[in-house]
């Protein structure tokens, strides 16, 4: 056969498979960053795609805007764009160098007077935000630190050996934060787990995994039966069926969270996943739906993500 010069074409899931119909769904719905995402990690896409379509949402001050985050719009850069820009980088080889030194340097310009990040930055603007965002406005105080904002992005720098001086004392604000805890809800239990499957002191980490493992059970912040969901409530200000499961907390078998779950709750849960895969090829988004754009935005990001979390756990998905 003849040279073409053309570049081969990605090999193809077979028909049906997970993988086949989540492709399908991903080309139809997805902006170009998750396309090119969905090509990296399971097409033999390449990670130059990845971060050339990441850069659009860049802004001059090292931060990341444009609703990367869908339930957070407008341009203006915030920490929370900011933490999944770096969770992408992470994923596909990038996180180092000047790139994130520049992150670096805005999440030193953003930080709160104790040296973590705030959910949300003031905007002088208004722009769009999901109403279970916290309200931030140029007329109030500072924003306080979050474990929520802070401890994935210090938890994936430390995976990354990444030194700079703003990791010091948000690290101390993450340790200070996740010893305190007596109370909490889903999403800071994993912002937690984030900072403690990679915080270097390992010993405090899995002493702080255990009692965090506890509060989780205890509190019934995790659905354990998925056949029974009506038996496990929702946490306050969550929408309804917004529940988290076990592959939540460990997202891989590596995770702290892991020794939280038996076997079985574990394979449970595993199952649950695949079947969420909906006809159309995609999974649900969970939290509460406030704009048609942003479900549409997030349901790709969902998919990945699952597909990513049964991929780690050895699941066929392809």
């Amino acid at each position: 056969m003849a040279e073409t010069g053309a570049s081969p074409l990605p090999p193809t899931p077979p028909a049906r498979s997970p993988l086949f119909r989540a492709e399908h769904f991903v080309w139809l719905t997805a902006r170009v960053l998750e396309q090119r995402r969905f090509a990296y990690h399971f097409l033999d896409g390449g990670a130059d795609a990845v971060e050339t379509a990441l850069d659009a949402y860049r802004n001059e001050d090292g931060g990341y805007g444009h609703a990367l985050e869908p339930d957070l719009r407008g341009p203006v850069s915030q920490p929370l764009h900011t933490g999944h820009a770096l969770r992408v980088l992470e994923a596909i080889g990038r996180c180092g160098g000047q790139r994130v030194e520049r992150v670096c340097r805005y999440l030193t310009s953003v930080s709160a007077p104790d040296g973590a990040l705030p959910v949300i930055r003031p905007s002088r603007h208004g722009y769009p935000a999901a109403p279970f965002m916290p309200m931030v406005s140029d007329s109030l105080p500072a924003p306080h630190g979050s474990l929520l904002a802070t401890g994935p992005v210090v938890g994936l720098l430390h995976r990354n050996e990444v030194w700079h001086a703003w990791l010091f004392r948000a690290t101390d604000f993450c340790w200070q934060a996740v010893d305190s805890l007596e109370k909490s809800h889903p999403y800071e239990a994993e912002a937690a787990v984030a900072f403690l499957d990679s915080v270097p002191d390992r010993s405090r980490a899995q002493a702080a995994a255990d009692r965090l493992g506890r509060l989780v059970r205890e509190h019934r912040l995790v659905a354990l039966d998925p056949e029974r969901l009506d038996a496990h409530p929702v946490a306050a200000g969550y929408a309804p069926g917004e529940h988290h499961f076990p592959y939540d907390y460990a997202r891989t078998p590596g995770s702290l969270a892991r020794a939280w779950f038996t076997e079985e709750e574990m394979t449970r849960s595993l199952d649950f996943l695949a079947s969420e895969q909906r006809e159309d090829g995609g999974w649900p988004v969970r939290r509460r739906a406030w704009a048609p754009g942003t479900a549409l935005e997030a349901r790709p990001m969902v998919t990945v993500e699952a597909l990513r979390t049964l991929k780690a756990y050895g699941r066929p998905v392809g």
